[in-house]
């Protein structure tokens, strides 16, 4: 036989029976991810590996182009030619002497010749991060050559511009001043550092194959 029991007295019987524990949220930290892959293939880096492909091409081709020059200028005829040379408070004429010439684009072939031989290592290394395998020696080595070569170009466009400003276009043309010299130093001095953090990597990388 039973009875029915009022829906409040039924409610207070459920409130008094004993509650299972709650179980304890874990919380888990979900790690931040970038919207697109910056290693390996399809990622940033082989996008850039293209665009440096290209630039290396094409600055390949004007190295050869000044490389022709440098040598048509021993041969060509330069009589009677003139150039001017100005800036933006005016300028003057002064004749075309075949050590001028050789001097003009003897700079310019050195100086993309300089920037050609940056591309080639960057590229190597850029060939590195798109198979997701960057902590190599060699690119520590391959850093350092293009901190080397970044200088060196830093260095010669400075004392060329002061040739031309104090020998061949004096009054004209101004040397350029060690303040001018604070980015080109800087740019040099992150990649030496870049260098060491690799050199760095590689350590830890080779450090951990043998451990394992």
């Amino acid at each position: 036989m039973t009875t029915d029991r009022p829906p409040s007295e039924r409610r207070n019987a459920a409130q008094a029976l004993p509650r299972p524990p709650r179980m304890p949220r874990i919380g888990v930290k979900v790690p931040f991810r970038t919207p697109f892959r910056t290693l390996g293939p399809g990622s940033v880096s082989s996008l850039l590996k293209i665009a440096l492909d290209v630039a290396y091409v094409l600055l390949m081709i004007i190295t050869a182009v000044l490389l022709l020059l440098l040598l048509a200028s021993v041969f060509i005829p330069i009589a009677n030619l003139n150039i001017t040379v100005s800036n933006d408070e005016g300028g003057r004429q002064q004749p075309l002497t075949r050590s001028l010439l050789l001097f003009g684009v003897g700079a310019l072939t050195a100086y993309f010749g300089g920037f050609l031989m940056i591309l080639r290592n960057l590229r190597l290394i850029f060939r590195t991060l798109t198979i997701g395998d960057p902590f190599r020696p060699e690119n520590v080595r391959r850093l350092r050559q293009v901190g080397v070569i970044l200088a060196v170009v830093t260095g010669g466009v400075w004392v060329a511009q002061g040739i031309v400003a104090a020998r061949l276009a004096p009054g004209v043309m101004e040397p350029q001043g060690f303040g001018e010299l604070l980015t080109p130093i800087f740019s040099v001095l992150v990649v030496f550092v870049l260098a060491e953090v690799f050199r760095e990597g590689a350590r830890l990388r080779r450090e951990a194959e043998l451990t394992i």
